[in-house]
């Protein structure tokens, strides 16, 4: 893969956040989709607090699901 190929951005965690906590993507995006009308930092400090998740990890996986609401 070159470099211009690589993944960047948020989703450049989702094979580290896979293989460390055992879920797809998926099921995180879920669960983050569940927190209607909370902030981004009130959502990730839900997914540290309440599944253990690293604060990159977890920020990872907000950002990139959120990105949803603005389309």
């Amino acid at each position: 893969m070159s470099e211009s190929e690589k993944v960047k951005g948020p989703a450049s965690y989702f094979p580290s956040i896979e293989k460390t906590y055992g879920r797809p993507i998926s099921y995180w995006q879920e669960i983050i989709r569940t927190q209607e009308g909370k902030a981004h930092m009130q959502i990730v400090a839900f997914l540290k607090e309440t599944h253990g998740l690293g604060h990159g990890h977890a920020n990872a996986l907000v950002a990139a699901t959120l990105v949803e609401r603005k389309s």
